[in-house]
């Protein structure tokens, strides 16, 4: 916490502006990468929203008031920006929740940067059942290995019903792998 808070103070400081902002890609880049992709599926749209967080992170420091954790503060931008582009490229309508599911799926399966094997293939069909808050919530927790309390700060929802759905998730991934 005390390193997050003085590469925050380094951010803040119009000289030290850049360098610090270069250490801030180093440590989290990747994290924020993962987190990304699960929301936005392919590689290339992951990369396009991942520029599009840190171009915001960067024009933002000087407001982040310190309230949350910067991971937290970072994965808020990651979030709001792949709804963003969610939103912004939604191409396919489709009849029902089974079509979005299979064709998100098969978008998934035929990126070259996919290298998952049966059981994970499995894995992703299940969560792709799964209600939009369940799907993040498991997502968040268990890919990014996020706090119950950090996954409650970034969708403000309790912790209480944020561990209610993960669990559920968990009970439907079990029964289903085993299926």
């Amino acid at each position: 916490m005390k390193k997050d808070q003085a590469l925050v103070a380094k951010l803040k400081n119009p000289k030290l502006k850049d360098a610090a902002f270069a250490e801030l890609l180093d440590l989290y880049q990747e994290r924020l990468y993962w987190h990304i992709r699960k929301l936005v599926i392919t590689h290339e749209n992951a990369d396009d929203v991942l520029q599009n967080t840190f171009v915001r992170i960067y024009r933002s420091i000087e407001k982040f008031q310190e309230k949350s954790s910067l991971h937290t503060w970072m994965y808020r931008i990651a979030y709001n920006e792949s709804m963003r582009f969610i939103e912004k490229n939604k191409r396919f309508q489709f009849d029902n929740l089974e079509d979005a599911t299979l064709n998100h799926f098969q978008i998934l399966q035929e990126d070259s940067y996919y290298s998952g094997d049966e059981i994970q293939a499995k894995l992703h069909r299940i969560i792709q059942g799964f209600t939009e808050k369940q799907r993040k919530v498991f997502q968040m927790k268990y890919f990014d290995d996020l706090s119950f309390r950090e996954i409650s700060e970034l969708l403000n929802v309790s912790e209480s019903t944020l561990k209610s759905s993960y669990y559920a998730a968990v009970k439907i991934i079990e029964k289903k792998i085993l299926e």
